[in-house]
């Protein structure tokens, strides 16, 4: 298995594409057995520094708009099928998100995201005109790079969005197409796809990754990832499972930790380009979380996140450093 790792390795460094078969091999390797995954967590960090280099990418969202969503996903608080308790609010204040923008802008943030609960934005609601005023203020106010999360949209309110001064649009996929039927019913696979694919017909570049612990099995996480590989997505936001009370999976299984760990180092062997971030849940890893950032990670979701508790940007920022990056 190293020989086959080094061959692999080699044939990524050639700037050659894997197959999906060539890295479901190297799903056989044991979290058990710390030499190989020493192996497998080094050469994709080799990757990493070859393709990505030592420059570290923190973002930070706001939750713009809480609660009361239409759809049915089954692993978030905001649906209107669950109750969580949830706090239900409708969309904040330009003025609201540009004091919330300036606080991690100073605290060193480089990306800045409003997300919205909620199927998508509609090109004829108001949402959409109070969301250009916001964000051609955070463009004119501030010097981050904005990003936006607001659901399934179409190719219309995205441009609006883009001409506003948003740079990415965020859009996960969740997981592979084959469990997808199982964590949502309100809407399908291929209006997220579409989703995506018109945010970059507009110009935008795309966010996009899913959920690991959702219940799926290891293929399906690869699958997801050989997916976002040829819908082209640069950033591949990881995020981990946090059950939550009232949600159908607040009693899942937890992901092992070092399943977790092979699975962020093929990843980057999938794709060697790819900002590969560290989202919610990312916490689980524990005392492996920074052996996570020398396995392939290179940007991190940082602050809070929208319904679950993050860590500091001063943290993570010493975290980053610690081990080699410049942030």
């Amino acid at each position: 298995m190293k020989n086959f790792i080094k061959k692999l390795k080699e044939k990524i460094l050639k700037e050659e594409n894997i197959e999906y078969e060539e890295a479901k091999e190297l799903l056989k390797i044991s979290v058990d057995d710390t030499e190989m995954l020493d192996e497998l967590c080094n050469s994709a960090n080799e990757i990493r520094k070859v393709f990505c280099g030592e420059r570290f990418d923190l973002c930070t969202i706001t939750n713009a708009k809480s609660g009361r969503c239409s759809e049915d996903c089954k692993y978030c608080a905001q649906s209107k099928y669950f109750k969580t308790g949830i706090e239900e609010y409708s969309l904040i204040s330009k003025e609201k998100a540009l004091e919330e923008a300036k606080k991690v802008e100073s605290e060193g943030a480089h990306r800045y995201s409003l997300v919205t609960s909620g199927r998508g934005i509609g090109k004829n609601s108001k949402e959409i005109e109070l969301l250009e005023e916001t964000y051609n203020l955070l463009t004119n106010d501030t010097k981050l790079s904005l990003c936006a999360s607001h659901g399934i949209c179409d190719e219309e309110v995205l441009r609006r969005l883009y001409r506003a001064g948003v740079k990415t649009y965020h859009h996960n996929l969740e997981t592979s197409r084959d469990f997808y039927g199982n964590i949502c019913t309100t809407h399908t696979y291929d209006e997220r796809i579409n989703t995506i694919k018109l945010a970059q017909k507009v110009g935008l570049q795309v966010c996009s990754g899913g959920i690991w612990g959702l219940g799926e099995s290891d293929e399906d996480r690869l699958k997801m990832g050989f997916e976002l590989k040829r819908l082209g997505v640069f950033s591949v936001p990881i995020n981990i499972l946090t059950p939550i009370p009232g949600t159908p999976l607040e009693n899942s299984k937890p992901v092992n930790e070092k399943e977790i760990l092979r699975m962020i180092a093929i990843y980057r062997f999938v794709l060697p380009k790819a900002y590969l971030r560290y989202a919610g849940g990312r916490i689980k890893l524990g005392e492996l979380q920074e052996k996570g950032i020398k396995s392939g990670i290179n940007s991190a979701l940082t602050g809070n996140f929208l319904t679950t508790t993050g860590t500091t940007i001063q943290k993570d920022k010493e975290m980053i450093r610690r081990n080699g990056y410049e942030v």
